[in-house]
């Protein structure tokens, strides 16, 4: 495992974004930018803690190019504050179906892949992406499983089964499940048997009486902070992503992960230049700085996300390589699906149903 860890008191999250520092640098005005020569200022807009500690002032050293970041919290604010206009990000961080999207509303530029001759890297299996569309707007950064974290000391056996959290009152207040109304109407749906995608309304009615019923037992809905929660002895099982499990578990050996045998919501993270970039040329340059086999090693020695880098995996160490949770396996992840957006219309419906579960 790499040996990166955390001090007390910063633990980090994919989406989670900082408290005082990073609501500064969330809050940075990009107009300023104008202040200094903009041919050599990319503003990139990422989730929290996403990246490799040196990283960008590696791309610094390397071109003389200063990366200015600030944080979103979820794909919904990124799509509202480009739908808005472009403040003048160069460089965004959209996850797979918000991809599809965002191509749907004309948000993203089309990539000159020959200035990313670095995307050879990236395994075959990730090169083809049925999210995105040729030309391409994306190129995959992180890829990453739904499944549930859990205290190894305080779960009778091993909770593979999304039985424990949707449908079961033995682990009752000791439950935190993910916020996002999409994941857990699909989830739901997996548990009962049916496709993560093509969710029909009577599917979405019947999950939302499960959950429904279930609540009283639910300790309480997370924005993504679940692996906080599980390590503060709050909750003892969690719906949350393998990389922020992986993250928690350098910090204690009693928590572990499992992708539940029905199986799960595969996703990925991508980098991708919006319409309106003030500098795409050296946008481009930063992206294929991000796909080179070395500064992909360091990236997934500090995130511990699952890299769909097959260059800087092979630089990796055995202990990242076969780490069970980073990399799981098993008849869960043989029965995962990749999540399809299919329209804001059926996004809404899945808000509309959760919204009324949680407020009754």
């Amino acid at each position: 495992m790499p040996s990166r860890r955390r001090p007390p008191g910063t633990r980090l999250s994919r989406r989670t974004l900082l408290g005082a520092v990073g609501g500064a640098a969330a809050a940075f005005s990009l107009a300023a930018c104008g202040q200094d020569e903009p041919a050599r200022r990319l503003n990139f807009y990422t989730w929290d803690s996403y990246i490799g500690i040196r990283t960008l002032d590696d791309f610094r050293k390397e071109t003389g190019i200063r990366v200015r970041t600030s944080y979103f919290a979820t794909n919904d604010e990124l799509f509202a504050k480009l739908r808005a206009g472009n403040p003048g990000y160069d460089i965004i961080v959209p996850s797979n179906e918000f991809v599809t999207r965002m191509i749907a509303a004309d948000l993203l530029m089309p990539l000159d892949m020959g200035q990313i001759p670095n995307f050879a890297n990236i395994a075959p299996e990730f090169q083809r992406a049925d999210y995105d569309t040729d030309p391409r707007r994306s190129v995959p950064y992180t890829w990453l499983v739904i499944g549930i974290g859990y205290r190894k000391s305080r779960v009778e056996r091993t909770p593979d089964s999304w039985k424990w959290l949707f449908d079961s009152d033995l682990y009752a207040g000791r439950i935190a499940l993910l916020s996002e109304a999409a994941d857990l109407i699909r989830l739901g749906a997996r548990y009962l048997g049916h496709s993560i995608n093509g969710v029909d309304d009577a599917t979405v009615r019947e999950v939302a009486g499960m959950l429904g019923r279930q609540k009283a037992n639910v300790k309480t809905f997370h924005d993504d902070n679940g692996q906080d929660l599980l390590l503060g002895g709050d909750v003892d099982l969690v719906l949350e992503y393998n990389g922020d499990i992986a993250q928690a578990m350098t910090e204690d050996d009693d928590i572990d992960f499992v992708v539940p045998a029905e199986g799960s919501i595969l996703n990925a993270d991508t980098l991708a230049i919006p319409k309106g970039a003030p500098s795409p040329e050296l946008a481009h340059r930063f992206i294929n700085f991000l796909l080179d086999a070395e500064v992909g090693r360091h990236i997934a020695e500090t995130i511990l996300y699952p890299t769909p880098n097959a260059a800087a995996k092979a630089l990796m160490p055995e202990s990242y390589r076969s780490h069970p949770v980073i990399f799981p396996t098993g008849p869960g992840m043989e029965r995962s699906e990749w999540g399809r957006f299919e329209g804001p219309e059926r996004h809404r419906v899945f808000e509309e149903a959760i919204t009324r579960m949680r407020a009754a």
